[in-house]
């Protein structure tokens, strides 16, 4: 073992500790900070503990009954966190947080091995310092693992491509078998995380780069049905106990989901057709400015040019793909995080080369987006504390009405976030004109991480405050009763985790808890725009509202006397 051998893999496992300690830092603190919110994270949350209650790990439940929509790669790791960690938000979030790290050491890897460590930094910096990127690392949804194992799949793919062209890689020192098999375990992650949909992006771009080959073989026959067998392996397995314990009925009723999300605004979910570019430049800000620049730089780089054609492509299948599904949620395009921010670190990587110039376009578009950012992280704050002047924009709407009626204590001084942000943005602007782009890149990034921290901080919990809190704290207030508790015509899974709902001895529905002989109190919980509904059945009493929602109880003695 040479020397010089020895002190690179010293090297580099520094820069790994580096990484983790790093992302250790930005996404581990203050994950339990705000209550989860209303769908996709209690969602999952209530899945857990639904498993854990059953001690049922294998199947999938919401409201103690067969739940159709998702896998349950994540649920399992939610499982572990919240075994670990109790069932509680922090819990919830920590796969997540868990993700960034991994996330972020493979950015490094495939960046260093692609070009060199520079690079590999760059790309870290371009992600973490973009707004949504960083923030999903704090959420308790399944697409950030859903898409980091895509892109592993994608990488290792265009990997074995390379290998089964002969091209000697020094940095990529394993045989094209494994990079294939890695390729398809990693998708078979993906499928069983959230479904086929990951193998259908796989398989479109694989698809979109063949056709821009002009048919130029990229698989063997043999090789397909190898990666197409390993990428549904797990979902196949688990799919296949399924059915073979309590037949198709899941199945069927998870094929026709994936269905109506493609051809319905599920949920309504609905947007125009250019929502996702919106998403994407605002969420992505500030790499999303830097990657428009990157998609006309070519590179002298083999490989990382050939990379980038692949990226490239992933970057327009799912945008396409999503922008012609129906329903249009801004995690929907997620995955594009990955070719965005790779694009963003190759342009930075050729201006501190000075192998391209600074743009003035790029001046224009950093000042205007990231004023909208700066401007509204003042601003917020200052609604907060003269929250009327909303009414007379939600005077049509009685629910929004009430919701800022919510008792939040703005300070004021939150508007300092907004601040920071501007005055890193100008003197990042400032740096990168006058050809600084060192300090300019470094000064914009940390501007903007400072950003998503001070929001997620100071903002996100007083946000919540107006759109759920107070259902939530009703919610919290019965956990020890022995009573029946829905929502009245608003969809919410807030109502099964926050008051710990136990399996429940016989199924009901809503028309039963309202009408039925029922066995024990009912609460009610509606948005103030169906109050009146709900009063029209006097079984039921009103126990009060707060910021919009309308709180009724039927007790059993009023049961026994109507009765």
């Amino acid at each position: 073992m040479s020397c010089e051998w020895q002190f690179k893999m010293k090297n580099q496992l520094k820069n790994y500790f580096l990484i983790v300690i790093l992302g250790s830092i930005l996404f581990f603190p203050f994950l339990g900070n705000v209550h989860l919110f209303d769908w996709d994270e209690i969602n999952f949350a209530e899945i857990v503990r639904e498993m854990i209650v059953l001690k049922d790990y294998w199947r999938v439940h919401i409201n103690f009954e067969p739940f159709w929509e998702k896998p349950p790669l994540f649920i399992w790791m939610q499982v572990l966190s919240m075994k670990v960690f109790g069932l509680n938000e922090y819990a919830a979030r920590f796969p997540n947080a868990v993700c960034g790290i991994v996330t972020l050491l493979t950015l490094f890897y495939f960046g260093k091995k692609i070009k060199d460590d520079t690079f590999g930094w760059l790309w870290i910096m371009c992600y973490v310092g973009s707004l949504l990127p960083h923030f999903y690392f704090k959420s308790g949804i399944i697409d950030p693992w859903f898409n980091l194992f895509i892109f592993m799949g994608l990488s290792h793919f265009i990997v074995f491509t390379w290998k089964q062209k002969g091209e000697k890689l020094i940095n990529f020192r394993c045989s094209k078998h494994y990079y294939l098999f890695a390729s398809g375990f990693f998708i078979n992650l993906a499928v069983l995380s959230k479904g086929p949909v990951a193998f259908l992006i796989f398989a479109l771009v694989v698809g979109v780069y063949w056709l821009l080959k002009k048919g130029v073989p990229i698989l063997s026959f043999l090789q397909i049905i190898i990666i197409t067998v390993i990428a549904f392996t797990g979902f196949i397995i688990w799919y296949g106990v399924e059915v073979l314990q309590n037949g198709t009925t899941l199945l069927v009723d998870f094929i026709a989901y994936q269905y109506r999300l493609l051809s319905t605004p599920d949920a309504g979910h609905a947007g125009f057709p250019g929502f996702h570019i919106v998403v994407l430049l605002l969420g992505c800000f500030p790499a999303s400015i830097f990657a428009i620049k990157g998609f006309s730089l070519k590179s002298e780089n083999t490989f990382l040019q050939a990379y980038k054609s692949w990226i490239v492509i992933l970057f327009f299948v799912v945008l396409i793909l999503f922008s012609i599904v129906q329903s249009k949620i801004v995690h929907y395009s997620s995955l594009c995080y990955f070719p965005i921010t790779f694009l963003a670190a190759f342009t930075i990587h050729e201006l501190l080369m000075k192998k391209v110039n600074w743009s003035r376009w790029m001046t224009v578009m950093l000042l205007f987006i990231g004023f909208i950012w700066g401007f509204v992280a003042i601003a917020i704050p200052f609604i907060g504390r003269n929250i009327n002047w909303l009414v007379p924009l939600l005077k049509n709407d009685a629910f929004a009405l009430a919701n800022i009626e919510a008792d939040i204590n703005w300070m004021g001084w939150e508007s300092i976030t907004g601040i920071i942000f501007l005055i890193a943005l100008f003197v990042a602007i400032a740096k990168l004109i006058t050809h600084q782009t060192k300090t300019g890149i470094i000064t914009l990034f940390s501007g903007s991480i400072a950003l998503v921290i001070l929001l997620l901080l100071f903002y996100v919990k007083n946000i919540e405050g107006y759109s759920q809190r107070a259902a939530i704290d009703f919610f919290k207030s019965l956990q020890d009763q022995d009573c029946y508790v829905e929502t009245y015509k608003y969809k919410s899974y807030a109502h099964l985790f926050y008051t710990k709902k136990r399996a429940p001895e016989k199924k009901y529905r809503l028309g039963w808890l309202m009408n039925g002989n029922i066995d024990k109190d009912v609460y009610l919980v509606s948005r103030i725009n169906h109050a009146e509904e709900v009063l029209k059945h006097k079984n039921f009493n009103e126990i009060g509202r707060k910021n919009g929602f309308v709180f009724f109880k039927r007790t059993k003695q009023a049961n026994t006397i109507l009765n």
